[in-house]
């Protein structure tokens, strides 16, 4: 029998427990992530970057699974949004701004799984620029999710 959606969203003490252990550093003004982010990317690690190319390794930690286990797919999509900016990034132009994503969810990730995040540019007009994020376990390849995502800034006279 499935659960009614208020005994799903009742948060168990286990919840409650793994919360109040969180260490949550204060948000510095003139800092260039916040906790969002940190919670979201840390132990990501780079492997390859090049112009319109990024590659990281992920393993999957207990702060970003749900209660099967499974990497959530909001943890996904954090993924998919933070990967995806970071190929348009550029040193001295504005924030580039979400407007768009589109996550196909493929398959699941466990925890401890290994994946391989990598994203690609697929081009750009004016401030317009879509790019594509794919997880893979690293053991299998097997597919994961994959997402476009498309960003925005206030075009400058370098594009």
């Amino acid at each position: 029998m499935e659960k009614k959606p208020r005994e799903y969203l009742h948060v168990t003490h286990q919840d409650s427990d793994r919360i109040a252990r969180l260490s949550i550093p204060p948000h510095q003004p003139q800092a260039l992530h916040s906790f969002y982010e940190e919670f979201n990317l840390r132990g990501i690690r780079l492997d390859r970057f090049q112009p319109g190319f990024v590659s990281c390794s992920f393993t999957v930690p207990p702060r970003l699974t749900d209660r099967n286990g499974n990497l959530a797919v909001g943890a996904i999509a954090s993924l998919v949004d933070e990967i995806g900016a970071s190929v348009v990034y550029e040193k001295d132009v504005p924030m580039n701004v979400s407007i768009d994503m589109s996550i196909s969810y493929l398959s699941t990730a466990k925890l401890n799984d290994e994946l391989e995040i990598s994203a690609k540019l697929l081009g750009r007009k004016g401030g317009y620029h879509g790019t594509v994020v794919s997880l893979k376990k690293k053991a299998t390849g097997e597919m994961i999710a994959e997402g476009r995502h498309s960003l925005f800034s206030k075009p400058t006279s370098k594009i």
